[in-house]
């Protein structure tokens, strides 16, 4: 099989389709979420521990400095952005495992539904029977 004709019939199999479109779907995913933890949960958060915008929490290693003329800036280890980066990360895992849950829980619902054999339906009465041959022994006449 020539190298061409099997990277074809790779890229063209539904796996790889879908593939594409959950990452598609997942990025737009993940900027919704992050918006709305930046936006909305985040400010309260501040707010509850003193008005702290994480984003601007830093540690301050060196300050800024001219040298020679030039002003060379500060060097700073900016751990609010990772805190930041950390929550937002939190957040998103923890949609998408509500997500995937829900996903599962329908799936099975869906399974047990199919694999549930339908209830035999109730044998006939004695009435029912002794009628029916009745009626076959008459048929036969």
């Amino acid at each position: 099989m020539s190298f061409i004709k099997e990277f074809k019939e790779f890229a063209v199999k539904g796996n790889v389709i879908d593939m594409a479109v959950g990452v598609i779907i997942g990025g737009a995913f993940g900027k919704i979420v992050s918006s709305f933890v930046a936006d909305v949960i985040m400010p309260p958060i501040g707010l509850l521990v003193g008005g702290v915008n994480f984003t601007d929490l830093k540690f301050v290693m060196r300050d800024a400095r001219v040298v020679d003329g030039v002003e060379q800036a500060a060097v700073t280890l900016n751990y609010g952005n990772f805190l930041q980066v950390t929550f937002d990360f939190i957040i998103v895992a923890f949609c998408i495992f509500l997500f995937v849950k829900g996903i599962n829980t329908l799936k099975k619902r869906m399974e047990k539904q199919e694999n549930e054999t339908p209830a035999a339906p109730p044998a006939p009465s004695k009435e029912e029977v002794l009628l029916t041959e009745i009626r076959d022994i008459l048929k036969n006449k």
